[in-house]
C-alpha cells in the first residue's frame, strides 16, 4: 500500500557552456606545465541527459570528475529542485562551466 505520495522523474539536461584555462596558475604551481593544456573530454555545446529513472548514474561519455562534482545537483534537479542551473567542475587549471536544465517528463530523451 503506498502513501499516496509520488515522487517527481525529470530527465536533467547538461550542457557545456564555457571551458576556462588558466595558464598562469599552470605555470605557477602544476607540475611540468607544458604538458597542460585546457580540458579535452569536453567541446563547448556538448549536451547530455540524464535518466529520468536513475538520475544518480553518470551519462555516456561525461567525465567521471566532473560527475563527482555536480551530481547531487542533478539529483536534486531531478526529483523535482530548481529548473535551471550554472556551475562547473572543480579543476582550478581548468574547469568546465555547466548549464543545467531540468526538463519535463521525458523531454530530451
Amino acid at each position: 500500500m503506498g502513501n499516496g505520495l509520488s515522487i517527481e522523474k525529470h530527465p536533467v539536461r547538461i550542457t557545456v557552456m564555457k571551458k576556462l584555462y588558466h595558464p598562469d596558475m599552470v605555470e605557477l604551481y602544476a607540475a611540468n606545465p607544458e604538458n597542460w593544456s585546457p580540458c579535452t573530454h569536453f567541446e563547448i555545446g556538448d549536451s547530455f541527459v540524464t535518466d529520468p529513472e536513475r538520475p544518480w548514474d553518470m551519462p555516456e561519455g561525461f567525465c567521471g570528475w566532473a560527475w563527482a562534482d555536480i551530481q547531487r545537483t542533478v539529483y536534486g534537479m531531478a526529483r523535482g529542485g530548481q529548473e535551471s542551473f550554472v556551475t562547473c567542475c572543480t579543476d582550478g587549471y581548468r574547469p568546465v562551466v555547466f548549464r543545467l536544465e531540468r526538463l519535463q517528463g521525458g523531454d530530451g530523451i
